[in-house]
């Protein structure tokens, strides 16, 4: 059995420093896979050797809408010369942030939608972050496919409403799920996660954040991500194998750049 932890942090504290420890956990606890996301492009340098060095880490590169008021101007070239390096399987995460506004909104909007042609061009998945923004994401994500074309998604850490999933899952896009679902109120959120079709399923830890039941107010790290793993299993009325086997299968089909 093979878990996948799709969107992880190993650069932010307190995991920065101890990745190698951190991948051996992963690995001990049956999690094969881990993406660990470079929210800012000057970060990539730093984080290169570890994914480098790892074997069963790679990486996405982008701007966190948090990010994007203060970082350097950007380019969709920009991201796609440090998308070719073999290791590197998505971009972003980019997207909204409504929640903390640490970054004025059309900036977000514009460096989202830098973002997307980068994922458009590359082939690689776009790694969305939507917080308390569902209007505005639902209306960006439509109207660059309509204009544009598609491209491949994945909404990280899902945590927004029915119509912001139902308005991703039309264009064609994956939806991860974070410890949240193991969050005693999070009712609501495993009822959205009961109506994405299996096939569009992704789990991940977004560590050092979001420690799941029963690690909550512990860093989190991927080794964690086989808990929400076992509660979502147990809603879908499934092994715990057979979902680590669907979310590996739905990974590799949208990393399709990770070896299987």
């Amino acid at each position: 059995m093979q878990l996948v932890d799709s969107h992880c942090h190993l650069d932010l504290e307190p995991l920065k420093g101890q990745g190698s420890a951190v991948i051996a956990r992963a690995l001990a606890a049956g999690v094969g896979r881990q993406v660990t996301i470079c929210t800012r492009l000057e970060r990539w340098p730093a984080l290169r050797p570890l994914v480098e060095s790892e074997p069963s880490l790679y990486a996405a590169i982008g701007v966190h809408p948090n990010e994007s008021g203060g970082h350097p101007p950007f380019s969709v070239e920009d991201l796609l010369r440090l998308a070719e390096h073999p290791k590197v399987v998505g971009i972003g995460e980019s997207g909204l942030d409504y929640h903390y506004d640490f970054a004025p909104r059309d900036q977000q909007a514009q460096s989202f939608r830098l973002h997307i042609e980068a994922a458009r061009q590359s082939g690689l998945p776009l790694i969305v972050h939507a917080r308390e923004a569902d209007a505005d994401m639902i209306a960006i994500l439509r109207d660059e496919s309509e204009r544009n074309g598609v491209f491949p998604c994945v909404l990280h850490c899902f945590s927004s409403g029915q119509a912001l999933a139902e308005a991703a899952l039309a264009l064609g896009h994956f939806i991860s799920f974070s410890g949240i679902l193991t969050f005693p109120k999070a009712n609501e959120l495993r009822q959205i996660f009961l109506s994405v079709p299996q096939d569009r399923i992704l789990i991940e830890t977004d560590s050092p954040y979001l420690a799941p039941v029963p690690k909550r107010g512990q860093p989190n790290e991927p080794a964690f991500v086989r808990y929400t793993a076992e509660v979502a299993a147990e809603l879908l009325g499934m092994p715990l194998a057979d979902f680590a086997a669907l979310t590996q299968a739905n990974f590799h089909r949208l990393f399709a750049k990770v070896p299987q």
